[in-house]
């Protein structure tokens, strides 16, 4: 299982919110961090989170397990490794 970080912050709690709708995605809390697991791959639209640039491509913290192959003002897509 793969895990992608986003800090929680007002700003951020539509990515984990978005991202949560997704089917295999499981989203938790550790710390002061959403914790975003899936098996598979998963895309997270921009636009469906509301997310102005700025915050969008800060919005990740680390990931574990996974690599980014697409982040850009459409969408945010991590493939396991």
């Amino acid at each position: 299982m793969s895990r992608l970080y986003v800090l929680d912050v007002p700003e951020n709690t539509s990515v984990a919110k978005v991202a949560a709708e997704s089917d295999g995605v499981q989203v938790d809390k550790l710390g002061p961090y959403f914790v975003i697991e899936y098996d598979g791959p998963i895309v997270i639209d921009r636009r469906a989170t509301g997310c102005r640039h700025a915050v969008w491509y800060s919005c990740i913290a680390g990931l574990a397990g996974g690599r980014i192959v697409q982040w850009d003002k459409d969408a945010l897509r991590v493939d396991p490794r």
